[in-house]
């Protein structure tokens, strides 16, 4: 069964960060100074391992070794290219894939083509710029694509679904808005194929996030999966409590959905299992925190490893039913400290998070060591 946890790659020097916010600044900052801003809320987070540079092959590699020590099969890049070019990269090509056991783990990129905003952190007036745009023309798509092909396809360790690499994209909408209709946005495909297949390879799996995909559509694009990012895109976490919103109760809400996803799309839905929730360090810390939307939103209480467990538990369940096609579940998050998703070792409960992969997945011959 592959066990894919998104990674987010913001925790590494990158030249757009250094112009927007000063030089080598990353998204530490933002989880250095979160504060507590309601009785019961766990701020600050403590990261086990300090602020370390993602992209130093050195760190990297205990990252790889303490994720397949525990049954993580696959990181899931977040990779971003914009029509003037790349950002957040670094992560992956000079530290993950210069990492000395990269083998043991799988790796695929999900191309996080959304609008980049002047969130980090975002004030209570919810007014802010859009820094990027994730819409992209049909010439920049042919070089992400020619890129993608020879530096990542490539690799011996690239995430393959039956022979064929795996490419996500995070918002199928704006792809198709970027290059300008249906018409064109099949042309690029067919050439996206056309070059993979060049590539000595049998075909493409195109997978899309569920979040801005329509079935029909996705059905015409050729789009072999449906993932989800996080339960936060289709449960309604106010539901459950503001500040604090029940996991357990998020939890079953988001099976629930599994159902209903996997009715909708005529392609196979993967779950997603989510850690926890809680982007209040991407708020301005001496605003008031009230129910306003992302990034003022809902925090998940209750979110322990037992409750973590159990959550894949009732994944792995699902997938096991024999008409699931695809065996893959995804997690958020490896390392999305800021929107409070993660399973490197904190300090409450160190490396308890992982222990339950491994619990649960220790039989499917994930686990090593």
């Amino acid at each position: 069964m592959e066990v894919a946890v998104y990674y987010f790659p913001q925790y590494h020097p990158d030249p757009r960060n250094d112009a927007w916010h000063g030089k080598d600044w990353t998204e530490w900052e933002l989880v250095k100074h979160a504060t507590s801003r309601f009785e019961g809320h766990y701020q600050p987070l403590t990261p086990e391992w300090g602020y370390f540079d993602e992209s130093d092959p050195a760190w990297t590699a205990r990252e790889i070794d303490l994720a397949a020590d525990h049954g993580v099969t696959t990181f899931l890049y977040d990779w971003y290219w914009w029509e003037d070019g790349p950002f957040l990269q670094t992560a992956l090509e000079k530290g993950f894939l210069a990492a000395p056991n990269r083998n043991r783990m799988k790796f695929a990129i999900m191309w996080a083509n959304h609008n980049w905003a002047n969130i980090h952190p975002a004030p209570y007036s919810m007014k802010w710029e859009n820094w990027a745009q994730g819409k992209v023309s049909s010439r920049t798509f042919d070089e992400i694509t020619d890129h993608v092909i020879n530096r990542y396809f490539s690799q011996p360790n690239h995430l393959m679904i039956e022979g064929e690499p795996f490419f996500s994209i995070y918002e199928l909408q704006t792809f198709i808005d970027g290059l300008g209709g249906m018409d064109e946005t099949k042309r690029a495909l067919a050439e996206f194929r056309r070059k993979t297949m060049r590539a000595g390879f049998p075909g493409l799996h195109l997978n899309a996030v569920a979040w801005q995909a329509n079935p029909a559509i996705a059905l015409e694009l050729g789009v072999a999966s449906i993932h989800s990012y996080c339960w936060a895109h289709h449960v309604n976490m106010g539901d459950y409590g503001f500040p604090l919103s029940n996991y357990a109760k998020n939890a079953i809400r988001a099976s629930q959905v599994w159902d209903e996803l996997a009715a909708k799309f005529p392609m196979p839905y993967c779950p997603n299992v989510s850690m926890g929730w809680d982007s209040s360090p991407r708020t301005v810390q001496s605003d008031r925190f009230e129910n306003r939307g992302y990034p003022f939103t809902p925090i998940y209480d209750g979110n322990t490893p037992t409750a973590f467990e159990e959550a894949l538990k009732r994944a792995r369940e699902w997938l096991s039913r024999p008409e699931r096609r695809l065996k893959m579940l995804t997690i958020n998050a490896w390392n999305e400290w800021t929107e409070g998703s993660f399973l490197l070792p904190e300090k409450r409960y160190r490396d308890g998070y992982l222990r339950a992969i491994r619990n649960v997945f220790a039989d499917s011959g994930n686990a090593e060591g």
